[in-house]
């Protein structure tokens, strides 16, 4: 508690909420909140939620990643003037995937001490109940949004020996699970849902036999994704089994035109598309490539 002794300045907590059900919340992060000067947080709505439900009544700032430059520098001068802010974020551990680290920086920066309060975290929670290797993990947060980025940062990371965790959002799911079959190879994974909340979910089975799931019923709310390292039952990637023009084809079959199939062929391997009109010649002629 030596730590948490009045000085001069003030100080900066960083305080875990619950991932959903509001009981999931330490007692001291409850003392914490209900003695701080201010409290800033993502959404004023989500945390008087969170206050409502515990009886805490203390003043909230807005703090989030379209902000945050402008905010932290006033928060920041209210604690070289002795006051204590705490912050959140909606949900989970601030700063893992949430915004936060402008605000730490400027702290340390000016010896403003910076204390966690530690508490629930959406992927440690689906890690533990996962059924993969928790000795060894890699956290990488969210993809990318975009398909030829993220197909790229899977392509860095198919020589991952450790399980590896990703925040992913709903209505990308599916085509991230596809893209992971692909360059990844079939691998054992699972998709946590609505982590705490009434709805919660762990879906478990091959990249592809989730995919084909998703694909077929898109889900809602908030996903963690889990992904094996390769095992001898993991099919190869697709991307070395399935040439550039034969995913054309395929994609033509389905009732695309020659043009479109190739963007979009293309952008699932990451390709530009000068490169992958390039590549489909070649492979049409008769040529093989290393660049799948």
């Amino acid at each position: 508690m030596a730590a948490e002794t009045t000085t001069a300045r003030g100080r900066l907590f960083l305080v875990a909420t619950p991932i959903g059900n509001l009981e999931d919340i330490t007692l001291r992060a409850l003392r914490v909140l209900g003695e701080a000067d201010v409290v800033a947080c993502e959404d004023t709505r989500q945390t008087r939620k969170l206050f409502d439900r515990h009886g805490i009544d203390r003043p909230l700032v807005s703090y989030h990643e379209h902000n945050e430059h402008e905010r932290a520098p006033e928060l920041v001068e209210q604690m070289l003037r002795g006051t204590t802010v705490a912050l959140v974020s909606d949900a989970g551990t601030p700063l893992v995937s949430d915004p936060g680290r402008h605000l730490v920086d400027m702290c340390l920066e000016r010896q403003i001490p910076v204390i966690p309060i530690p508490g629930p975290s959406a992927f440690v929670a689906a890690l533990a109940a996962s059924g993969l290797d928790t000795a060894e993990f890699l956290f990488a947060g969210f993809l990318p949004a975009r398909a030829g980025e993220r197909a790229r940062k899977l392509r860095e990371m198919a020589g991952e020996p450790r399980t590896m965790v990703f925040y992913e959002a709903p209505h990308r799911l599916a085509r991230t699970l596809r893209a992971a079959v692909e360059i990844l190879g079939d691998r054992r994974a699972v998709v946590a849902r609505e982590l705490t909340k009434i709805h919660e979910e762990f879906r478990r089975g091959r990249l592809s036999e989730l995919a084909a799931h998703f694909e077929s019923a898109e889900p809602r709310g908030e996903i963690t994704l889990l992904v094996a390292p390769a095992d001898a039952q993991a099919t190869a990637p697709a991307e070395t089994a399935v040439t550039l023009a034969a995913r054309v084809a395929e994609l033509e079959r389905e009732g695309l035109e020659r043009k479109t199939a190739l963007k979009q062929a293309a952008r699932e391997r990451g390709l530009p598309k000068r490169e992958a009109y390039r590549q489909l010649l070649f492979e049409e002629q008769g040529g093989t490539s290393g660049n799948r």
